[in-house]
């Protein structure tokens, strides 16, 4: 068996998705459902005050009044294409070759390492899709924006280019109320503040406050929420767990705290946290956007009938390979379009909580 006629699209597709079972989905994938379209031009339609407006009085027989519309506003953008690649080297099939005929367990452990090895390329796509969905719900110092670049590419997208989002639904602490400052902080309050303003701009019901683990020991530290936990002999607790904490914010203010602490590595190689220190988002139930996955120049050519072979992983991830003649190398690529559209971002507040 040639290790680069078994290593196919098809079969690493395979092999992704019997090992997928296992995969802890990454948080945003529930706010922001996979979608999939055809081409790469993203378009949909975000709105402001979701507050619902009373019918006007009428008399019988009178003409109606007619209503406006209401603030709409229509994004359209063209997504960005992100691809990487792995190489099975000659060396590589050689090793697989040699194992192969001493001793068979040594080849499948190969195989599996393989595996292993390209599997990252999927994992990659995952977390580009991740990081922009975060930084949607996270919008560092209020600008709601995507900004991606490396390798000499750059990707911008403006979610709110009027600041409106920024102005209704961004809010910072300052001076005594920042949670770093345990003794005078109350994110209780916070909470309930963010609960109303949430409801002032769109009249959504805030269900859940998403931080990092950072973020949540700021909240846990301080004396406000200690002196909410108080034993059943009326003693306020010097220690409280998380999960204490957490019950006790629910049961005050209606809001359940989410802490997200998964990480990445960026372009450069550098571990980066997926939601910032210092912020807390305040969401409503349900789905709040969609992910968006566009035709890739690969799929594109699998669909026009050309001689090649591609594999779609989770909606849109697109693997495919290359063989070269010489050097006797296989090249399998993993490509992606891929853009979040943000319709209820309206209905999402963020609180900076630090300075």
């Amino acid at each position: 068996m040639n290790l680069s006629e078994f290593i196919t699209p098809r079969v690493i597709a395979a092999n992704y998705e019997q090992t997928a079972s296992n995969r802890i989905p990454y948080f945003g994938e529930g706010l922001f459902p996979a979608e999939k379209k055809t081409g790469l031009r993203l378009a949909w339609i975000k709105g402001y005050g979701g507050l619902p407006v009373s019918l006007a009085p009428s008399a019988f027989d009178a003409q109606a009044t007619y209503r406006e519309i209401g603030e709409l506003s229509r994004f359209e953008t063209e997504m960005p294409f992100f691809r990487a690649a792995h190489k099975l080297s000659e060396n590589d099939i050689q090793e697989f070759l040699q194992v192969r005929e001493s001793n068979e367990p040594y080849a499948l452990a190969i195989l599996n390492r393989t595996f292993d090895y390209l599997r990252d390329l999927i994992d990659g796509a995952h977390v580009v899709s991740e990081r922009m969905r975060m930084s949607l719900l996270f919008p560092e110092s209020g600008d709601m924006a995507i900004s991606i670049k490396a390798n000499g590419v750059a990707y911008e997208y403006d979610y709110d280019p009027n600041d409106t989002w920024k102005t209704n639904n961004y809010s910072a602490l300052t001076s005594t109320a920042l949670w770093s400052a345990a003794s005078t902080a109350n994110p209780i309050k916070d909470f309930e503040d963010m609960k109303n303003k949430a409801a002032d701009v769109s009249g959504s019901e805030i269900r859940y406050a998403i931080m990092s683990a950072a973020t949540f020991n700021l909240l846990k530290a301080t004396s406000a929420v200690k002196n909410s936990i108080v034993s059943t002999s009326g003693v306020v607790q010097s220690y409280v767990t998380g999960a204490r904490t957490s019950d006790v914010i629910e049961n005050e203010t209606g809001i359940r705290p989410i802490v997200y602490s998964k990480k990445y590595k960026n372009e450069s190689g550098a571990t980066k946290s997926f939601v910032p220190d210092g912020y807390v988002t305040f969401i409503p139930e349900g789905a709040l956007g969609r992910t968006w996955y566009g035709t890739t120049p690969e799929e594109a050519r699998l669909i026009s009938g050309a001689n090649t072979e591609v594999s779609i992983v989770d909606t849109g991830i697109a693997i495919t390979q290359n063989v070269q003649i010489h050097p006797a190398v296989t090249n399998i690529y993993a490509s992606e379009i891929v853009l979040p559209s943000y319709e209820r971002m309206n209905e999402v507040v963020t609180l900076k909580v630090t300075a």
